[in-house]
């Protein structure tokens, strides 16, 4: 709900579609994504990509903005400013991780429906089926760019959703942000920590 409530107010999107699985398991994803106002697209468990370039068809998306849902502190202002640097440099892949320079769990990439697709087509490796991007990111002759934080910014600061204490962590952490859109920022969550 965090994570499809911030990418809804992210500036620029035509759209939220959450891609989950088609296991029975993940119905209570697929309800809340649709309770939220979200597109749902089900797909392979094991095969992302091909879950990703299913739901980018299904949508008839030009480009896509990947959030992952381990990442419910996502800005909506940093997606929206990585959507802008896509379109100002026309790189076919974008990211605000090459390398790493923002806390992890702001991380976002946003990619041409043509790149996702080239990936869907031609990626083998069972590292690229599964994690998405790394054929985008790998291919040599893609134009790539990356969105870099500002300086200043703590290093090795960890905000997302793997294990249990993460959960404790952003339990505290929702419970001190501004409700609403004055809660969604980096900023807001800096000041909290």
């Amino acid at each position: 709900a965090h994570v499809l409530t911030r990418c809804a107010a992210v500036p620029g999107i035509d759209g939220v579609c959450c891609a989950t699985t088609n296991l029975a398991a993940d119905d209570a994803v697929a309800e809340e994504a649709a309770r939220r106002g979200a597109l749902v697209f089900r797909g392979s468990v094991e095969d992302v990509l091909a879950r990703y370039a299913g739901a980018a068809r299904a949508v008839k998306a030009d480009v896509v903005l990947r959030v992952t849902s381990d990442c419910p502190a996502i800005d909506p202002a940093i997606c929206g400013a990585l959507l802008d640097l896509r379109t100002q440099t026309g790189a076919a892949y974008a990211a605000n991780n090459m390398p790493a320079s923002w806390p992890h769990g702001l991380d976002c990439e946003a990619f041409t429906r043509e790149a996702l697709d080239a990936a869907d087509a031609h990626a083998t490796r069972a590292v690229d089926r599964e994690h998405v991007s790394p054929w985008m990111r790998e291919k040599g002759d893609l134009p790539r760019a990356n969105l870099e934080a500002p300086p200043g910014l703590p290093g090795a600061t960890r905000w997302t959703l793997d294990y249990p204490e993460d959960y404790a962590f952003f339990e505290a952490l929702f419970a001190r942000l501004p409700l609403g859109p004055k809660g969604y920022s980096m900023a807001a969550v800096l000041g909290v920590l």
